[in-house]
């Protein structure tokens, strides 16, 4: 006569244990470094809030005529970054632009094999903010580009782009140094130094200081006209900024270079201090 099964709870305990084991092993990969898709939701979430503002301004203000002004047009995207900086700078260093991920890799504060992660992820969550305004503001994202001014050519935009952005990312490098306030004192002076770049250059560029800001309305509208203005000027500046970081402060790589750069959390320091 055949026996029926006896339940076992051995093995029901063995059971809970594995499920147990595979769910500390899922909250460790999840802490790990090596795990980027958090830090690159982070840009491409950051990313979309600052296009969402900068380029909402412009959209808003062609449906609904002189409701935005030129002064919070500019200083919108600058409280925004303030903002993005405080809450989830922490989580990815709240890079926000390509030019600004490059220049974090060649001041050797952020590994290189991250930036075209970082870089997909910026203009992904531009070109979503940008599909996002057109869709709900029925108005082309065209109006939330940049362009150069009437009467000033694409050099003139472009140096100007490049000027711009050297002082951007000087600020932003130098925050991210040990010499320097890091965290709230670093999200109010990027805040700052882009409202006041905006308010008085944004007449003639624009003054994106970000491919990625200006990449997003110009695919959804699928105009690129002047958009070599907007890679190339912010690209120039970041790569001079890096040269007088090195003037001011020599090589970087230090621990808290990098972990502005990186994040606060789970850090990789590339140069960590041996001492």
């Amino acid at each position: 006569m055949a026996q029926e099964p006896q339940h076992q709870p051995g093995r029901f305990l063995r059971f809970g244990t594995v499920i147990e084991e595979r769910t500390l092993k899922t909250i460790a990969d999840f802490n790990d470094p090596s795990q980027e898709w958090r830090r690159l939701f982070s840009e491409l979430l950051g990313t979309f809030f600052l296009v969402l503002v900068a380029v909402g301004g412009g959209m808003v203000g062609r449906a609904f005529p002189d409701t935005i002004s030129r002064t919070a047009a500019v200083i919108a995207p600058a409280l925004m970054v303030l903002a993005i900086i405080l809450f989830m700078g922490k989580v990815s260093g709240a890079h926000l632009n390509p030019a600004v991920s490059i220049a974090f890799a060649l001041r050797g504060d952020f590994p290189w094999r991250r930036v075209p992660g970082y870089i997909v992820a910026q203009l992904g969550g531009a070109a979503l903010a940008a599909w996002f305004l057109q869709a709900v503001i029925h108005v082309s994202a065209m109006y939330g580009s940049n362009y150069p001014a009437a009467k000033y050519s694409g050099v003139d935009a472009f140096l100007m782009e490049a000027v711009l952005t050297l002082g951007l990312v000087s600020v932003i490098l130098g925050t991210a140094s040990g010499a320097q306030n890091v965290g709230l004192f670093g999200a109010f002076g990027v805040g700052g130094y882009i409202a006041l770049a905006g308010l008085w250059a944004s007449p003639i560029s624009g003054a994106s200081m970000n491919p990625a800001r200006t990449f997003g309305p110009d695919v959804v509208s699928a105009q690129f006209g002047h958009y070599w203005v907007y890679v190339a000027g912010p690209l120039a500046g970041a790569v001079l900024a890096v040269a007088v970081a090195f003037v001011l402060r020599g090589t970087g790589g230090d621990p808290s270079g990098s972990k502005a750069a990186q994040g606060g959390l789970f850090t990789e320091i590339r140069h960590p201090d041996p001492t």
